[in-house]
């Protein structure tokens, strides 16, 4: 073998390993490979709003409150995790969930919601629904449902239990607190399996990718070293800021269709 030939052959191999090095490894989420010690008890309040095009105005405001306490329920450790949406006048959305203090297996999840019955019509409507996972049990305003539910709604939201009932799965409703708990390094996809309680979306793999790093400026301009997750699905792309002190969510940047954007911004002082 001549020089060259080695020489050619050695620039090749390191632009293999660059690109391996490059390329994503993926870990499946379990309940083994994450950490629900860094899960911060109290109350913790986000700035959620829409923009029509990158450089349009803010609307649809909406402050959105979540509070983590450590507890039990029905005599074992668990997570309590109560969030309370706020519009512009009122607050649209409650949701209670209870959540193995280790593993962060759902217990229970119930959710209220305020709707506008209609574009036309601003009459309000309220949905609760409830998922008791240790009675295995759903129930839709006091009904509870079954599989000889005919309607559309209440068989598609018993059918999308019955995709995640008796698996190991994430509360999708419970995302902000979800990430942090994921064992992040460079360059890995997250797998993890989630199910959104009382919907009528059913269990799935999710992939979340850590795509790079980089850093948000705080107060008096500290900057906060970041993860950068990104998930992309059809029409949707979502760019989460995840601090790698405190493994919070602190910012998410979602493009929406052909160029709608929505943010949440975690406050760092709130009343």
């Amino acid at each position: 073998m001549n020089t060259k030939t080695k020489i050619l052959m050695t620039v090749l191999l390191i632009q293999t390993l660059f690109v391996q090095a490059q390329r994503p490894d993926t870990i499946r989420i379990t309940t083994k490979n994450i950490n629900t010690h860094v899960l911060k008890e109290g109350t913790h309040r986000y700035l959620v709003y829409f923009k029509m095009k990158k450089d349009s105005v803010r609307v649809m405001t909406q402050f959105w409150t979540r509070t983590i306490s450590r507890t039990r329920y029905k005599n074992k450790p668990a997570l309590e995790i109560l969030q309370e949406w706020e519009d512009k006048d009122s607050i649209m959305h409650k949701v209670r969930s209870y959540c193995d203090v280790a593993t962060l297996q759902p217990f229970y999840h119930e959710t209220w919601w305020k709707t506008q019955t209609s574009k036309n019509n601003p009459a309000k409507t309220v949905t609760n629904t409830v998922v008791d996972m240790m009675n295995n049990t759903v129930t839709l305003n006091d009904k509870l449902l079954t599989a000889a539910d005919t309607g559309s709604r209440t068989k598609k939201i018993w059918e999308g239990y019955q995709t995640a009932a008796g698996k190991t799965y994430f509360n999708w409703h419970l995302d902000m607190e979800t990430f942090p708990i994921l064992p992040y390094r460079k360059n890995v996809t997250f797998l993890i399996p989630f199910y959104d309680p009382g919907t009528a979306s059913g269990y799935e793999e999710v992939a979340y990718t850590v795509t790079g790093e980089a850093a948000l400026e705080g107060y008096d301009q500290q900057a906060i070293n970041c993860w950068i997750l990104e998930h992309v699905s059809p029409g949707n792309k979502e760019i989460f800021w995840i601090s790698k002190k405190t493994k919070e969510v602190l910012k998410l940047e979602q493009v929406i269709g052909s160029g709608m954007y929505r943010y949440k911004i975690k406050l760092g002082f709130s009343n």
